[in-house]
């Protein structure tokens, strides 16, 4: 049996030009000024996993990795299990069908899977600390200059085999390289296969999620989409925000979510989105432009003026200011969700705009073409108002708590449909969305040609349209919120309202 590793020799890599003393160092923004170097040094795969909390999976405990992982970034499983066969039996092997795998027909055409290219990670300090919390003294790695050159890594004090797990949060995080990492967690590796690594020490978020893009999408190496579900913190650098790259992120994510809202069985607007902007179906459906804008203005955005209100699915949240990792499913099966309580709310509700729209037909207060509910103005209303109220009560609802249990063997339709089944269990979130639904079935939501409005409420809807409506009417719904509405929705209505004084 082999003795524990409990050090490990380093190279020390001094890399520091006079011209990056005027990078401009932030500390509130998660970027201060690093050290002027970092190491080099191989790690076993299964000691590296231990010390970064790549443990396996259960389904009793399916939030722990994500959890234990100070950046959070996504794991995409077929990834892993493509590399866990190419180091097994190399290429082209590999990339084989199950059934070609399993024929003595291509044995020949395995090869070694080296992996050569090195795993970059991060060290955390002493009193370094993720989402308030600090990592325990006696889980520290330490590192000690031996010279100019070379130094070593002292691993915790209590580490024992490959089984250890740290006392609050790991102390090692994966930068780049977590899905060769997790190739490593089901297959039975026999034999010795150390892993080359690059090491920063107390190296600051941002500057994390800038290693990751220079990896990863400045050479052009994978889909930017996919990198910023990867790397959530991607989506809120503002760097990023003054090129190209990040604009069509956006807008592309954008166009993702409607087409699976029009497109998911469950979904409120399924196949009530006019997809093509087709003229037979004009006022009827809100178009599919109209909703990528109002995205682009409310759930997608980065930042709203002085007012400080983000994007949920794009701006940091929480005095933590961390990107929520949700993926597409998970976004596009939050805003089901809240579509489906709307529409329920109002269907059980006997208000009087509502009972206008019974005598018609049950649906027309939510479909109808004279609901504010099916028009452009209401449907950016709607994105607008839910946005901000869960944007604020984001961090006292635990809402990063949620989301990440992706399963690739599921198919979009599939991972959607299992992320709203699993949003239902959560009741904190369930019963603000539900007071949310309540407050905004209380609303008049009858547009101005809706036969049976006095002149004075026609006029009062008329001024929701054109350019200048969509504020108009927004801050008409928040002002009824914070006078008619329940309980904590009434409360945070208040506050946006205060906000939008400095717009």
């Amino acid at each position: 049996m082999n003795s524990i590793v409990k050090s490990i020799p380093a190279l020390k890599v001094k890399q520091w030009l006079k011209a990056w003393e005027e990078v401009e160092w932030n500390p509130y923004e998660k970027r201060s000024e690093p050290q002027h170097w970092f190491y080099q040094f191989s790690i076993s795969a299964s000691t590296l996993k231990s010390l970064s909390g790549v443990y396996s999976r259960t389904t009793s405990d399916r939030q722990r990795g994500r959890d234990d992982m100070g950046i959070q970034r996504r794991h995409e499983e077929e990834r892993s299990k493509e590399i866990s066969r190419f180091v097994q039996y190399g290429y082209p092997w590999s990339d084989l069908t199950k059934a070609k795998r399993e024929s003595e027909e291509f044995k020949d055409l395995r090869k070694p899977g080296w992996l050569p290219t090195a795993i970059v990670i991060n060290i955390l300090k002493e009193n370094d600390s993720r989402r308030g919390k600090k990592i325990d003294s006696s889980d520290v790695v330490r590192i000690i200059d031996i010279d100019d050159s070379i130094s070593k890594l002292e691993l915790p004090e209590i580490y024992n085999d490959n089984n250890w797990k740290h006392k609050t949060i790991p102390p090692i995080e994966i930068i780049d390289g977590q899905h060769r990492l997790w190739a490593f967690e089901d297959s039975d590796f026999k034999g010795d296969f150390e892993l080359p690594v690059v090491a920063f020490v107390g190296l600051d978020l941002s500057w994390q999620a800038y290693l990751f893009y220079t990896i990863n999408i400045k050479p052009k190496k994978i889909n930017a989409s996919l990198a910023f579900d990867l790397y959530p913190l991607l989506r809120a650098e503002d760097w990023l925000n003054k090129f190209e790259g990040p604009i069509i992120y956006r807008e592309a994510r954008a166009q993702e979510i409607v087409d699976m809202l029009w497109s998911h069985p469950d979904s409120p607007w399924h196949h009530r989105i006019n997809m093509l902007g087709e003229p037979g179906n004009k006022g009827l459906m809100v178009t599919q432009s109209a909703w990528i804008k109002s995205l682009l203005s409310t759930y997608i955005k980065n930042w709203e003026g002085r007012s400080k209100i983000g994007g949920l699915f794009g701006a940091p949240v929480g005095s933590h200011k961390e990107v929520l990792p949700w993926s597409r499913e998970e976004q596009t099966a939050f805003l089901i969700v809240i579509g489906q309580h709307i529409r329920n709310s109002i269907k059980k509700s006997n208000y009087p705009w509502i009972k206008t729209f019974q005598d018609q037909n049950e649906g027309e207060a939510f479909y109808g073409r004279n609901s504010l509910l099916n028009q452009d103005q209401g449907i950016r209303a709607i994105l607008h108002v839910t946005n901000d109220l869960f944007f604020i009560k984001a961090e006292s609802l635990k809402l990063s708590s949620w989301g990440s249990n992706k399963n690739s063997e599921l198919d979009e339709t599939e991972r959607i449909t299992s992320a709203i089944d699993s949003l239902k269990k959560e009741k904190d979130i369930i019963q603000f969305i539900k007071e949310i639904a309540d407050s905004i079935s209380s609303y008049d939501w009858r547009a101005s040609g809706t036969e049976g409005l006095s002149e004075h409420e026609s006029l009062l809807k008329a001024a929701f349209r054109g350019s200048g409506g969509y504020k108009e009417l927004r801050r008409h719904l928040l002002r009824h919120l914070a006078k008619e509405g329940i309980s904590d929705v009434a409360l945070v209505s208040k506050t946006i309202l205060k906000t939008m004084e400095w717009d």
